[in-house]
């Protein structure tokens, strides 16, 4: 038990003390150094003084390992330490730090005074003791112990006692939009319960639930026939704007019962769910590695904010320390600041530390955003999620998910980026001199290195600019310049919009990875965002923002407390405009169509249809990046059928809803 700092001597000449060793000359006397007083101090004292301040350092040390019984103690070691436990059991967890102060000596007895330092569960606070000491075997040269007692730790407890903490919850911090908006944080809730000596008809009750509640009825039968007559069988739990409309029909059925209670909850159901996070019991794996800071049962963060900020947003819990004396009577000991002591058996609080609460957090995202994006992707029937980024500062938006079993697929995925990774071979290759007006042949197959590439849905453009190429999404034209590249180039060119460059959006983010190619096969596969790249949909949100501004920035959700963020890195000149000019040749005559109605700015984009696993043809992935004014976005659909035909009109609904339209 012990705790940062170890004991201190602390040692003072006291006159009682000094009249027993007089006899015994000045030339006995000892040097003691006195680290409370710097360390370069020293005191002198008469030896039996001495002696019995070494006694109680001893027994302190031995109180900050855990082990009294080890200090030199009258006792029996074996006795002073079951006592010490079984004293000590129900704080839990606990550390001591102990320290010996003042001693005085009068004859073979002396008594020092100590401080206590308690710490259970985060918790600390400071008692004063006193501890006895004995001078044993008087006849010969005498040597000092300490005689146990609880009053050496804290001189209101006495022999027998026992010691219990209740923790005191704070109240957690509130997680905020960009405009200080609260997206997450206590709410009133109501949890529905059954108490099963009350349910009169137990199957006509749990009906009647499914019916209301959309609960499985079944399950909730079999957790009332387990459970004790009076205990509270949780069924669920409903915000009071939920629970108002159904107040009538539950509270009258037998059996039901109700609490009301503070909860975290976001602002409104499902909002931006895999990205706060939620609120749940400690899991044994997150007990297991938080260090002590955890206790099974407690609530704690799981998954996004709430996790990667939970120590931040759950503040400090409080402690009431009571003890339950086992003996009574008798005067309080000389010298204490206590009263006489209670009867046996009864229990009285010892201290109460106040709970610290928990700190905001503030995101960049932005409410009205979110619910457009999360609006978008509503008719969706897979893994689907939409990605917002304000170019001119890098802020995301929204990260919206659906069908994501609690994920953050828009930061997290890894998975291939298909043809919107084509922004990044371009730029590779227009470093490598091409040109929009250079014809590129793009024929409906190509062999390369022995391996055939095709063009989704099997067109062929023929020799035509390399503009339409990159229009029309054209894979052939793509793989038939692979030859054209290093192997690092696709690399670079990636960092230069941030993938495979570490940076955080203040949450776990995979911020992707293209390694270097090895062959041409590899390289004409890469071009195509296929082959060993994975992304995830935040990185191809920042290739468009990138685009957008000639200047990558980290994307980043925290804002406050700020994460690092890396230096931005620009485009070289002319390289954003040329690309600029591609990406809305893709809405204006190319695969991107499904966004040219939408109202306002321009809109500049690139679709994707990005194969994945094995089969013939290979299922696909639906991918649709760009941007309007200051605002990117990246759309990703699992097994969506194209990047064009499925993508782009949860684009364009995401954009036209952000209008006004």
């Amino acid at each position: 038990m012990r705790a940062p700092g170890g004991s201190r001597r602390k040692a003072a000449v006291i006159a009682a003390g000094v009249a027993a060793v007089v006899a015994l000359g000045v030339a006995a006397f000892l040097v003691l150094d006195d680290e409370g007083d710097g360390g370069g101090s020293t005191t002198t004292l008469p030896p039996q003084v001495a002696e019995a301040t070494r006694a109680a350092e001893a027994f302190a040390r031995a109180v900050t390992d855990g082990r009294p019984g080890q200090g030199g103690t009258v006792q029996p070691a074996d006795q002073v330490d079951q006592e010490f436990l079984l004293a000590l059991e129900g704080l839990g967890q606990a550390t001591l730090e102990t320290t010996a102060g003042e001693v005085t000596v009068d004859g073979d007895r002396g008594e020092a005074a100590m401080e206590t330092t308690w710490t259970v569960g985060g918790s600390a606070w400071t008692t004063p003791g006193r501890l006895g000491l004995v001078r044993v075997d008087a006849g010969g040269d005498g040597t000092w112990r300490a005689e146990w007692s609880l009053a050496a730790l804290d001189e209101r407890l006495r022999p027998g006692d026992t010691l219990a903490a209740d923790s005191t919850a704070p109240t957690r911090g509130m997680i905020l939009s960009a405009d200080g908006r609260r997206l997450a944080g206590d709410a009133s809730v109501v949890v529905v319960g059954v108490q099963p000596q009350r349910a009169t008809d137990v199957a006509a009750l749990t009906t009647r639930l499914q019916e209301l509640l959309g609960i499985d009825g079944a399950e909730l039968a079999s957790r009332i026939a387990a459970a004790a007559p009076d205990a509270f069988v949780e069924v669920t739990t409903l915000r009071e704007e939920e629970y108002a409309p159904l107040r009538d029909q539950l509270q009258p059925l037998p059996g039901t019962v109700f609490r009301r209670e503070d909860q975290s909850l976001a602002v409104e159901p499902g909002f931006a769910g895999p990205v706060l996070g939620r609120v749940a019991p400690a899991t044994e794996e997150q007990v297991a590695e938080s260090d002590g800071r955890l206790q099974p049962g407690q609530l704690t963060g799981s998954g996004g904010i709430q996790e990667a900020f939970d120590e931040r947003l759950s503040g400090t819990s409080g402690l009431e320390v009571s003890v339950t004396h086992a003996e009574a009577g008798g005067e309080a000991p000389e010298g204490s600041t206590t009263t006489a002591p209670p009867d046996a058996g009864t229990t009285e609080v010892l201290e109460e530390v106040p709970p610290v609460d928990g700190e905001t957090v503030t995101t960049t995202l932005d409410i009205d955003v979110q619910q457009a994006a999360e609006a978008a992707l509503a008719g969706q029937s897979t893994i689907s999620t939409l990605v917002a980024i304000r170019p001119s500062t890098g802020e995301v938006l929204a990260d919206a998910n659906v069908n994501d079993g609690g994920f953050d697929y828009g930061s997290r995925a890894q998975v291939p980026p298909g043809s919107t990774f084509k922004v990044v071979s371009t730029l590779a290759h227009l470093r490598k001199g091409l040109t929009p007006e250079q014809v590129v042949p793009c024929p409906q197959t190509i062999d390369v290195g022995g391996r055939e590439f095709g063009n989704a849905g099997d067109f062929a453009l023929g020799d035509v600019p390399f503009s339409l190429d990159f229009a029309r999404s054209c894979n052939t034209a793509f793989a038939g310049l692979a030859d054209d590249l290093a192997p690092d180039d696709l690399t670079d060119a990636a960092a230069g919009f941030g993938i495979g460059v570490e940076w955080t959006t203040g949450i776990p983010t995979n911020t992707g990875s293209v390694p270097p190619t090895e062959g041409l096969v590899d390289a004409a596969a890469a071009s195509i965002g296929q082959g060993r790249i994975v992304v995830a949909p935040v990185d191809m949100a920042g290739v468009a923002a990138t685009v957008a501004t000639g200047r990558w920035r980290a994307p980043v959700i925290v804002s406050d407390p700020p994460v690092a963020i890396p230096e931005e890195r620009p485009l070289a000149e002319g390289e954003a405009e040329t690309l600029r000019a591609l990406m809305r040749g893709v809405v204006t005559e190319g695969s991107g169509e499904a966004l040219l109605g939408v109202p306002g700015e321009p809109v500049m984009a690139k679709t994707g249809t990005a194969e994945y696993g094995s089969g013939d043809p290979p299922p696909t992935h639906a991918w649709i990046i760009g941007f309007q004014g200051d605002l990117a976005f990246a759309v990703f659909v699992e097994d969506g059928l194209s990047g064009g035909a499925v993508a782009g009109p949860v684009a364009a609904s995401f954009l036209t809803a952000l209008a006004g339209g």
